[in-house]
């Protein structure tokens, strides 16, 4: 009885090396993540990236020129505890506006 046990190889090998595609997926989702932008809902303003907006009409023309020069309209707000809830969904209504496809809410940070 013969038997072949490992010899040499010939052929291509067919396994595929993902660790190259997870390492481009990690620097795009940081590239994103630094580049999305961020309101800030106070009270009596909002802030578009650190950057006061005194009007949702405001906020409404800032947001469609953010939108419009990224691929990703992908926004992230940072509401104050101390907002109305009526104020933050005028908000969050002027961003879906303005062409936002999805919103996420991020707690504020402690002092």
């Amino acid at each position: 009885m013969a038997m072949s046990v490992g010899g040499p190889r010939t052929g291509a090998i067919a396994d595929i090396n993902v660790t190259p595609m997870a390492d481009v997926m990690i620097v795009l989702l940081i590239i994103f993540m630094v580049a999305t932008p961020i309101i800030d809902v106070r009270p009596d303003d909002f802030a578009l990236n650190s950057t006061p907006v005194l009007t949702l009409h405001d906020l409404d023309v800032k947001l469609r020129a953010a939108f419009e020069t990224r691929g990703d309209a992908t926004l992230f707000v940072r509401p104050s505890t101390d907002i109305s809830y009526a104020r933050l969904v005028a908000a969050l209504d002027v961003a879906k506006g303005a062409g936002a496809s999805r919103i996420g809410l991020v707690e504020e940070s402690g002092p």
